[in-house]
């Protein structure tokens, strides 16, 4: 057995392309193409982020793997079997948009099953002990993706792929997925709204994207009521506000909960300069979010955790937002220091500001009966 923790990466999920665009909105009318093509899901942020891996010496240090693509057989898991078609015929022509805010080119849908892949084999490793826990750099991004349709720059649902696999192939009973990408995981709660043996937690600024989307009384139907649990943050949230709704609802809801593993569905994009958002997070917030999340698995899992990449768009501040991430995992503090962070620290909220963000959670946590 492999203790070390493992990092999943293939270059050619960095070949997803989604077309010009400012911001998320196409090119044309009034808008005006940009220098860089625009689109926020490029591939810098995650490019940049495994070569700071590299350059500190953490890759080194680490099991770095990839793994095949999911299969029909996987997707279809979890997806329907028109959408895959669809997918594929696009995917076979000039690309398209295969839902809201869904751009791919040629050949996406080969690269959309092989970002599902790296998921699929980072759970499955660390469920079955090969390794302790991981982190999967997977591009396209998922937890917006529905059934019938992608979302949000997201093709196909990583995370609910990789459980069901898991599940289908090596007994995995009770996952949590904690999702602490600043906007709501709609898609991956919407897969498992009505069951059990699967609990989401989504932290995430309120009503950013989806609007309309991730509201605390979003609990879940039928056998799955009480398992779905929604956080939805103010904007403006910032270090001590995460760490106080990971304290007072995450933690207990886990510990509750007594997973046989937790996802993270690992965001970037709370950082404090995301162009999509506006949390005010840096490089020490996801550290000690990794901390807490790593400490509780240890009692209640074994210490396996996956992180499965999902959006951060600031090419600035991810790869150190992610570089955190990993040395948690990993237990290995490299040399690296982060230069914004005294200045992001610099710009959280006031005392005041605070003790109202602080006063929401507790009301959150009362609806939740936390």
């Amino acid at each position: 057995m492999d203790n070390t923790t493992a990092f999943y990466y293939d270059e050619l999920c960095m070949w997803h392309s989604t077309g010009e665009s400012v911001l998320f909105l196409p090119v044309g009318g009034w808008l005006q193409p940009l220098a860089s093509g625009g689109h926020p899901e490029s591939p810098e942020s995650k490019r940049r982020f495994k070569s700071l891996l590299d350059v500190s010496g953490l890759s080194s240090q680490l099991s770095m793997r990839s793994a095949p693509a999911a299969s029909d057989t996987d997707l279809l898991r979890v997806h329907t079997l028109d959408y895959i078609e669809k997918f594929k015929r696009l995917s076979l022509s000039s690309g398209g948009e295969i839902g809201p805010e869904a751009l791919f080119s040629q050949g996406g849908f080969e690269i959309a099953a092989l970002s599902a892949g790296l998921a699929m084999r980072a759970v499955a490793d660390v469920f079955t002990g090969e390794v302790n826990n991981a982190y999967a750099l997977s591009r396209p991004p998922g937890h917006h993706a529905l059934p019938d349709q992608g979302m949000g720059f997201c093709l196909l649902s990583n995370i609910a792929i990789a459980i069901e696999a898991a599940k289908a192939n090596h007994g995995l009973g009770r996952v949590a997925v904690l999702d602490w990408d600043v906007h709501h995981g709609n898609g991956t709660q919407s897969i498992f709204y009505d069951r059990e043996d699967v609990l989401t937690i989504s932290l995430h600024q309120e009503n950013c994207f989806p609007p309309g989307s991730g509201a605390v009384e979003e609990q879940g139907k039928g056998d799955g009521l009480g398992y779905n649990l929604n956080v939805p943050l103010p904007p403006g949230s910032g270090h001590e506000t995460y760490l106080y709704a990971m304290e007072q609802i995450v933690l207990p809801a886990l510990e509750a909960y007594r997973p046989e593993m937790i996802i993270v569905a690992s965001g970037l994009d709370a950082n404090a300069v995301d162009p999509l958002a506006r949390q005010l997070l840096h490089a020490g917030t996801f550290r000690e979010l990794s901390q807490m999340l790593i400490d509780l698995s240890k009692e209640l899992c074994d210490g396996k955790v996956v992180a499965v990449h999902e959006g951060g768009y600031a090419e600035s501040a991810v790869p150190f937002c992610g570089l955190a991430i990993v040395e948690s995992l990993s237990k290995i503090r490299t040399d690296v220091v982060d230069p914004f962070e005294e200045i992001f620290i610099a710009q959280q909220p006031t005392e005041r500001v605070i003790e109202y963000q602080k006063a929401i959670v507790k009301e959150i946590a009362a609806q939740l009966s936390l």
